[in-house]
C-alpha cells in the first residue's frame, strides 16, 4: 500500500517533533560539566582553622562572624515567626519556596504578603512551578492585584523543556534585608501543628540575624535574576548589618547552571573532617557512591555515625525503597540507622563533632547534589550544635533502630523493587 505524499509529510513532521521533544527531555538528565569523581581526603579536623578556610573558599561566600541563628520546631513555632516577620516588614520582603499549596497556611501567607504590598512594601516572591501546582489561581491573582511581584520558577514551556527537571528547592525569606529564614518547611497545611500525628509533619526552620543575612538575600536574588532578568539592590535590600550574636556562619547555594557541586562537596568535606560524631537528619537519604564511601571511611576512623530517616510515613515510596537498598554497606560498617515512627520526618540537618551544623533545603540525595537549586546554612558554634544534638536525640526517642540483620532478612519482593528503582535514584 502506497502512502500519499501529504500523509508521508505528516508522519515525517511527527517523527521529527517526537525526536526533538525526546532530545530536549534527555537534557534534563545529562550533566554537561565534570562532576566529582573521587572522595575528598584530608588530614585535618572540623575544629582546625584549615577546615574553615577551605569551606569558605570552595563553597562560595566566606564565613561571617556575629550572627544569631535560632532553631524553630514544627509549624506551631515556624509559621507564627515567619508571619510576624512578614507583617512587621517596612521596606522589602523577598520570599522563595518550593512547595506553596492552597489551604489555611497558604491563605494566611498570601494575605500577609498582600497586606504588606498594599502598604507600599516591595514584595518579591518566587515559587517553583512544580511545587506550586496545587496553588489556586485566584490566590495568585489576588496577590498580584495587591502588588506582590510574583514569579513561578521555570513554568513548563517549549523554550525551557530541557531544564524542566531542574527545580528550585530553596526555602528563603528575607525581611528588610535584616531578618532571614531558611530550612525545610513548605507552605502547606501538613507542616502546621507540632508533628502530633501522621497528617502533620516533623520539620525545623531557622530564624537568622546578623551579617550572614546578606548572603541569604544574595541567594534569593540569584534566582530572581534568572526568573526576571532584574537585579534587586540598594540599601533597602542590603542595609548595613551589625553583629547580633556570636555565631560564625555562611550560606551557600548550588544550581545545575553554576556551583552544582557545592552541596556534594560540602557533605564530602564535612564527613572527611569528622573525627568523633556525625548525626544526620535525612528526610530523603539516597547518597551516591562517593558519599557512601566517605561515610564508610569515617566509620573506619572510629566516628559514630547516626542517620535518622522517615519510616512508613513518607511522601515518596520510591525514595524509601531506593534509600533502603543503600543501608546494607553502612550498617555492616557500623553506622546506626534509626527509622522515625510518628509521622513524615522532613528535617534536613548535619551535625559534625559537636561544632558544625548544616541546615537548609538540601537533602542527602543525588537530586539535591546535582539537579535542584539549593541553599544551605552552615553554623560553626558549639552551643548551637548542642541544641541541635538535643533535638536529634529527642527525635531518636521516637524512632526504631534498624539492624543489619533486618536488612539481610528483607523479603525477595523488596529486593526486586530495589533493583528496579535504584538506577533511577538520581531522579528521586
Amino acid at each position: 500500500m502506497r502512502i500519499s505524499r501529504k500523509k508521508a509529510y505528516w508522519i515525517l513532521a511527527a517523527t521529527v517533533m517526537a525526536t526533538v521533544v525526546a532530545l530536549l527531555f534527555s537534557f534534563n538528565f545529562i550533566r554537561a560539566e565534570k562532576t566529582l569523581e573521587r572522595s575528598v581526603e584530608h588530614d585535618y579536623a572540623i575544629n582546625e582553622p584549615q577546615f574553615r578556610r577551605e569551606m569558605g573558599v570552595l563553597l562560595g561566600p566566606g564565613i561571617t562572624r556575629g550572627n544569631l541563628v535560632e532553631a524553630l520546631d514544627n509549624g506551631d513555632e515556624i509559621f507564627p515567626a515567619m508571619l510576624e516577620a512578614i507583617r512587621g516588614a517596612t521596606q522589602t520582603i523577598n520570599f522563595e519556596t518550593y512547595i506553596y499549596w492552597s489551604g489555611d497556611i497558604g491563605r494566611e501567607f498570601s494575605q500577609a504578603l498582600s497586606e504588606r504590598a498594599r502598604a507600599g512594601v516591595k514584595v518579591n516572591v518566587i515559587i517553583d512551578w512544580v511545587g506550586g501546582l496545587k496553588m489556586d489561581s485566584d490566590v495568585v491573582a489576588r496577590m498580584k492585584a495587591a502588588g506582590v511581584r510574583m514569579e513561578f520558577y521555570r513554568p513548563l514551556s517549549w523554550y525551557n523543556f530541557s531544564r524542566f527537571n531542574k527545580r528550585t528547592h530553596r526555602k528563603l525569606l528575607v525581611v528588610d534585608g535584616r531578618l532571614g529564614f531558611t530550612g525545610g518547611v513548605g507552605i502547606a497545611d501538613q507542616w502546621a501543628g507540632r508533628a502530633q500525628d501522621p497528617e502533620h509533619w516533623r520539620d525545623m526552620h531557622f530564624r537568622v540575624q546578623g551579617p550572614v543575612v546578606a548572603q541569604i538575600q544574595a541567594a534569593f536574588i540569584d534566582n530572581w535574576i534568572k526568573t526576571t532578568g532584574r537585579v534587586l539592590n540598594g540599601e533597602e535590600y542590603f542595609p548595613p548589618l551589625v553583629p547580633v550574636g556570636d555565631m560564625d556562619a555562611h550560606l551557600f547555594i548550588s544550581s545545575p547552571s553554576g556551583g552544582s557541586e557545592s552541596m556534594h562537596l560540602m557533605y564530602l568535606m564535612a564527613i572527611a573532617a569528622t573525627r568523633e560524631t556525625l548525626d544526620v537528619h535525612a528526610s530523603y537519604f539516597v547518597p551516591d557512591k562517593l558519599a557512601v564511601r566517605a561515610l564508610r571511611m569515617a566509620l573506619k576512623r572510629g566516628v559514630r555515625v547516626r542517620v535518622l530517616v522517615p519510616g512508613e510515613h513518607i511522601d515518596s515510596d520510591l525514595v524509601k525503597v531506593s534509600s533502603r537498598a543503600i543501608w546494607g554497606d553502612l550498617l555492616q560498617g557500623g553506622a546506626e540507622v534509626h527509622v522515625y515512627q510518628p509521622t513524615m520526618m522532613h528535617v534536613k540537618s548535619l551535625i559534625a563533632d559537636g561544632l558544625l551544623v548544616s541546615v537548609g533545603s538540601t537533602n542527602f540525595d543525588i537530586r539535591s547534589f546535582q539537579l535542584n537549586d539549593e541553599a544551605s546554612l552552615n553554623v560553626y558554634d558549639r552551643d548551637f550544635a548542642a541544641h541541635m544534638t538535643a533535638a536529634f536525640e529527642r527525635d531518636l526517642q521516637q524512632a526504631k533502630p534498624y539492624t543489619y540483620e533486618e536488612w539481610l532478612a528483607r523479603p525477595w519482593h523488596e529486593r526486586l523493587t530495589e533493583a528496579v528503582v535504584l538506577p533511577l535514584k538520581s531522579q528521586l
